[in-house]
C-alpha cells in the first residue's frame, strides 16, 4: 500500500488505486486526531468536494469519521469551488476544512485538501503531522466512524449552502455596476467544474450579458485535464473568435481556484501577464496601496510594475500556502503565481479563480480597453518581459546526477553572467540584463521544471537552450 504524501496542495491519487474509501477514512481520522491535538476540534470542519466522480460519497465518508470523533461538520450542498470553501471557513470561524478535489489534474485523479482555521492551504508542518498519523494507521481498521443518518440526527453533520455569503463578499470587492454599464458581453467557461453557477450567475445577477460554455457536469472533463491553459481550452477560444460581440472570455479550472483569460479577439494571455496587469490596475487606477507577493517561479514583470509604484515584491517558494500567509497577515495587496493562482488583501488566503476573472472583467470595463491594449500600454511604461517554462523528463541518470549539477552551476548561461543564485525553492540563477533561469524538480511529476525569463524573445530562447544543455549534457 502506497504511503500517504501531501504535495503542494494536498494528497492526490488515482481513483480506486491510491485514492480509495479506506484511505480516505484513514486520512480523515488522522485529521480528526490532529485537530483534537491542536485544540481545534470543537470549532468544527467545513467539508466540500468538486465535480469529480464520487466526490459527494467521499465527503460523506469524511463526515462519518469526523462524527465518530465527536467533531461537527458542515457539508456543502453541491460541488463547491475551493475559494468558496475557504471563505466559508472564515465566515463560520470553523476549525478547518476538508475539500475533496484534484483541482486541474486529469479525471482519473481525486484528492483531499486540508485547510486550517486560516482558510488557506495548510503549511508543511501541519501536513507532515497528518501524514505521519495517517501512515501509522495504513492497513489497520483503526478509524472511528458513525452512520451518516445518526450523525445527521445528532447534529454532527449539517448541510449548508455557502454561496450567498461568498457572493456578498464578492459584491464588496468587485465593481459590478461598472462591468454592467460597460455593455461588455462575457463568455464564461467553468470547464465542467465547480465554477458552474458561480461566475456566470453573479455576473448575470449584476445585469451583464453572459454566454456559457462547458457549463454542465462531466466527470471526464471533455477528455482533457480541467485546466484553463491555452492547450486545454481551444474550443472556447474558437467560440470567442467566431462571435465578434464577445469582448472577454473567462475560464476557471476544475475547482475554480485557477483562471484563464481570453481577449475579445481570441488571444489567450498567460497568468504572468494577468498578475502584472491586475497589480498595475489596483495600484494605478483604483489607487490602492500595498506590496505584492509572488512565487519564485513567477515573472519579474510584476516586480517592474511594483517598482514603478514604489512598492516591494515578496518572493515565496512555490505553493500558494506561502502567499496565503502574507494575505492572511495583511502584508500584501495582491499575491499570485505563474500557475494561475491569485488573490487580494481582505479576501481568502487561497487561490480564487472566480475573483481573478471578475477583477479582469472590472479592469477591462473600467479602462474601456482590451487585454492586448492594456498590455501594450504597460510594456511602454515598464518594458517587455518574455517568460516560458519547459518540462525535462527526470531519467534515472538525471535523478542521480541532479544534486551534483546544481552544486556546480556555471558562471554564465549563453552570453549572460550569473549574478546571484536564489535557493528558496530550486535553483534560480539571476542573470545580467534582468534575465533568469530556474531549475526546480516537480513535487508531483517525474520532471525538472525549467523556467526562463528575458527582456526579449531571442535572449529567452538562448538561455533556455543553455539551461537544458547544462541539465542534460
Amino acid at each position: 500500500m502506497n504511503k500517504i504524501v501531501f504535495g503542494t496542495s494536498g494528497w492526490r491519487g488515482i481513483l480506486a488505486e491510491d485514492f480509495t474509501f479506506e484511505n480516505v477514512r484513514v486520512v480523515t481520522q488522522a485529521i480528526a486526531d490532529h485537530l483534537v491535538a491542536e485544540g481545534a476540534a470543537d470549532d468544527g470542519v467545513v467539508v466540500g468536494y468538486d465535480a469529480r466522480f464520487m466526490g459527494r460519497r467521499f465527503a460523506h465518508e469524511a463526515c462519518r469519521v469526523l462524527a465518530g470523533s465527536g467533531i461537527r461538520s458542515w457539508i456543502c450542498n453541491r460541488d463547491t469551488p475551493t475559494p468558496v470553501i475557504a471563505h466559508e471557513v472564515l465566515a463560520r470561524r470553523a476549525g478547518a476544512a476538508i475539500n475533496f478535489t484534484a483541482s486541474h489534474n486529469p479525471c482519473e485523479y481525486n484528492g483531499l485538501k486540508f485547510s486550517p482555521a486560516s482558510g488557506g492551504p495548510a503549511l508543511p508542518e501541519t501536513t507532515r503531522d497528518i501524514e505521519e498519523r495517517a501512515n501509522r494507521m495504513l492497513g489497520q481498521v483503526c478509524y472511528r466512524d458513525m452512520p451518516l443518518d445518526r450523525a445527521v440526527r445528532e447534529g454532527l453533520v449539517v448541510e449548508i449552502d455557502p454561496l450567498p455569503a461568498y457572493f456578498e463578499t464578492l459584491r464588496r470587492r468587485i465593481d459590478f455596476a461598472a462591468i454592467a454599464a460597460s455593455g461588455l458581453k462575457i463568455a464564461v467557461n467553468p470547464l465542467y467544474g465547480t465554477g458552474r453557477g458561480y461566475l456566470d450567475r453573479i455576473l448575470r445577477e449584476a445585469g451583464v450579458e453572459v454566454v456559457t460554455f462547458n457549463d454542465h457536469i462531466d466527470p471526464t472533463f471533455g477528455g482533457l485535464p480541467p485546466e484553463p491553459a491555452e492547450t486545454c481550452i481551444a474550443d472556447f477560444i474558437a467560440m470567442i473568435r467566431s462571435d465578434a460581440a464577445i469582448g472577454l472570455g473567462l475560464a476557471t479550472d476544475g475547482d475554480a481556484d485557477r483562471y484563464g483569460i481570453v481577449d475579445g479577439d481570441g488571444s489567450y494571455y498567460e497568468p504572468n501577464y494577468i498578475l502584472a496587469l491586475l497589480a498595475d490596475y489596483l495600484l494605478r487606477v483604483k489607487g490602492e496601496a500595498g506590496d505584492v507577493a509572488r512565487s519564485v517561479a513567477t515573472s519579474h514583470f510584476v516586480d517592474a510594475v511594483a517598482r514603478s509604484h514604489g512598492r516591494q515584491v515578496l518572493e515565496t517558494p512555490v505553493g500558494f500556502k506561502y502567499i496565503g500567509e502574507y494575505i492572511a497577515a495583511g502584508k500584501v495587496l495582491i499575491g499570485g503565481e505563474e500557475s494561475a493562482g491569485l488573490t487580494i488583501r481582505d479576501h481568502v488566503p487561497d487561490k480564487d479563480g472566480i475573483l481573478a476573472c471578475l477583477l479582469v472583467a472590472e479592469m477591462v470595463a473600467v479602462t474601456g480597453r482590451g487585454i492586448g491594449d492594456l498590455l501594450a500600454d504597460l510594456y511602454e511604461r515598464v518594458g517587455e518581459f518574455y517568460t516560458r517554462r519547459s518540462n525535462i523528463r527526470l531519467t534515472d541518470d538525471l535523478e542521480q546526477g541532479y544534486a551534483a549539477r546544481m552544486n556546480a552551476l556555471p558562471e554564465r548561461f549563453a552570453d549572460l553572467a550569473v549574478i546571484d543564485v536564489v535557493t528558496i525553492d530550486g535553483y534560480k540563477c539571476l542573470l545580467e540584463n534582468g534575465a533568469w533561469l530556474l531549475f526546480r524538480k516537480s513535487g508531483t511529476e517525474p520532471v525538472v521544471r525549467l523556467y526562463g525569463e528575458a527582456r526579449d524573445a531571442g535572449t529567452l530562447e538562448r538561455i533556455l537552450q543553455a539551461g537544458e544543455a547544462f541539465l542534460t549534457g
